[in-house]
C-alpha cells in the first residue's frame, strides 16, 4: 500500500509501490532540476510566477509546458494576470516555445500524457496542474510516458491513489525521495491543517465544523448555463453566493487521522476573484479563552510555522491578502469562544498564491530531500 503522510502520527503506513531511478541518474549536481507543467491554468501559471518571484529559479527550471490552449494565449496570460499583475520578468514568444528572461520553455498542446516526449525533455519532476487525472491508473500514464515523478496540485481521488499527501510545514519530512506520485493536498487543507493541528496539540479537539468561503473558480459560468452536473454550479458565479460540494473534511482527516469522524465541512463560493476564508467552529477538551488561542497562533507564526502561518489583529477585508504567500492567516479580531469549550476562528488564505508557493516548497524539498527547503519560512 502507498503511505499517507500523516501530520498526526508522523509514521509511514506502508511501503512505496515502485522506486524511481536514484537522484544521481536523473539529474546532476551542476544544473537546476528540470520541471515540466501539465495544465497551465491558474495554479500552473502561479507556480511558474512563484518560481521566479522567490528566486528558486536558480535551483528549479521549468523546461516544458503542456497546455491545449494556443501558444500566443500561453505567452499572453503568462505576461498579464488580472489578479496578480504583470509577470516579474521578460516573457517572449517563439516558435513552439516561450522564453522567460532568455530561458526557453518548450510548449506542447497535447491531449494525453502519452503524446508528450517527457523523457526527451529530461524532466526530473512533472507538476500536474490540469486536475484531469486523479486515480492512480490515470496518473501512472505519465510515469509510463517518461516522467520519473509527479507532484499533483490537487488531492487525487483518494489517499490510496498517491504515495504521499503533503502539507508543507507539517509533514514534508516524511518524503524519502523514492515516491513516484505525491499530492500537495488542496488549498483549503493547506490552510486549515496547521491551525487545527495547533489547537489539537494544545487543547485537544473534540469536533470541528469547517465552512470555506471560497472565491469563484473556472468551473462556474459567468452567466447561467448548462455548465456542470451540480445544478447549483450552473448558476452565474457573479450574481450569487453558491453552496458547492467539498472534500475538505476527508482532506483534513487524511493528514490528521486521529480526528477521523470528528470533522465536517461545507463550502460556499462567493463572487470575488481571489482570496478565501475558512470559518472554523471547534469544540475543545480543555477549557480555553480567546486570548489563549490567539497567543498560541501568534507564537506559532513567529516560531515553527513562520512563513507558513501568519497572524493579524488588524481589521481586514479579503483583498488585503491578495498575493499573500502564507498558507493561512489567522484573523485575531474574529476569534470567539462560547462557554469554556467552544471556539470560533476565521482563517484567511490566498487560494492561488499561497497554494502555488506551497507547491513550489514541496517540489524543492522532494527533489533535494537531504537539504530540506526553508523557503516557506521567511
Amino acid at each position: 500500500m502507498p503511505h499517507v503522510a500523516s501530520a498526526g502520527t508522523l509514521r509511514l503506513a506502508g511501503a512505496i509501490r515502485r522506486t524511481p531511478p536514484p537522484m544521481s541518474e536523473t539529474m546532476t549536481t551542476n544544473r537546476p532540476h528540470r520541471l515540466a507543467i501539465n495544465g497551465f491554468g491558474r495554479i500552473g501559471r502561479c507556480f511558474l510566477r512563484a518560481l521566479y518571484e522567490s528566486g528558486a529559479s536558480e535551483k528549479l527550471s521549468v523546461v516544458a509546458i503542456n497546455e491545449p490552449a494556443e501558444l500566443a494565449s500561453v505567452a499572453y496570460l503568462t505576461r498579464f494576470d488580472s489578479t496578480h499583475g504583470r509577470f516579474p520578468g521578460r516573457v517572449e514568444l517563439g516558435a513552439g516555445h516561450i522564453a522567460i528572461d532568455g530561458r526557453t520553455i518548450a510548449v506542447t498542446h497535447k491531449q494525453t500524457p502519452e503524446e508528450v516526449d517527457w523523457a526527451g525533455q529530461g524532466v526530473d519532476l512533472l507538476i500536474e496542474c490540469s486536475g484531469q487525472y486523479t486515480r492512480r491508473y490515470e496518473l501512472e500514464r505519465f510515469l509510463a510516458a517518461g516522467c520519473p515523478r509527479l507532484l499533483l496540485s490537487h488531492p487525487g481521488h483518494s489517499a490510496g491513489d498517491v504515495d504521499a499527501t503533503v502539507v508543507f510545514g507539517i509533514n514534508q519530512q516524511q518524503l524519502a525521495g523514492s515516491e513516484r506520485i505525491v499530492s500537495n493536498a488542496s488549498c483549503t487543507t493547506n490552510a486549515i491543517v496547521p491551525v487545527i493541528g495547533l489547537l489539537h496539540r494544545a487543547f485537544g479537539v473534540g469536533n470541528a465544523m469547517l465552512t470555506s468561503l471560497h472565491s469563484l473558480m473556472n468551473d462556474q459560468p459567468v452567466l447561467d448555463g448548462f455548465h456542470h452536473p451540480d445544478l447549483r454550479c450552473t448558476r452565474s458565479a457573479l450574481q450569487s453566493i453558491i453552496p458547492v460540494a467539498t472534500g475538505l473534511a476527508k482532506g483534513v482527516e487524511r493528514l490528521l487521522p486521529e480526528l477521523a469522524g470528528r470533522i465536517q465541512a461545507k463550502a460556499i463560493r462567493v463572487p470575488i476573484l481571489n482570496v478565501s476564508a475558512i470559518d472554523l467552529v471547534v469544540t475543545l477538551k480543555k477549557e480555553v479563552r480567546a486570548d489563549a488561542i490567539n497567543r498560541l497562533m501568534q507564537e506559532a507564526a513567529r516560531g515553527d510555522l513562520r512563513g507558513l502561518l501568519d497572524y493579524s489583529d488588524d481589521p481586514h477585508a479579503s483583498t488585503d491578502f491578495n498575493h499573500n504567500p502564507h498558507s493561512a492567516i489567522v484573523d485575531g479580531c474574529q476569534t470567539r469562544t462560547s462557554g469554556p469549550h467552544m471556539a470560533n476562528l476565521l482563517v484567511w488564505f490566498d487560494n492561488e498564491w499561497g497554494y502555488a508557493n506551497r507547491l513550489l516548497d514541496v517540489a524543492e524539498h522532494w527533489l533535494a530531500p537531504a537539504t530540506p527547503s526553508t523557503r516557506g519560512r521567511r
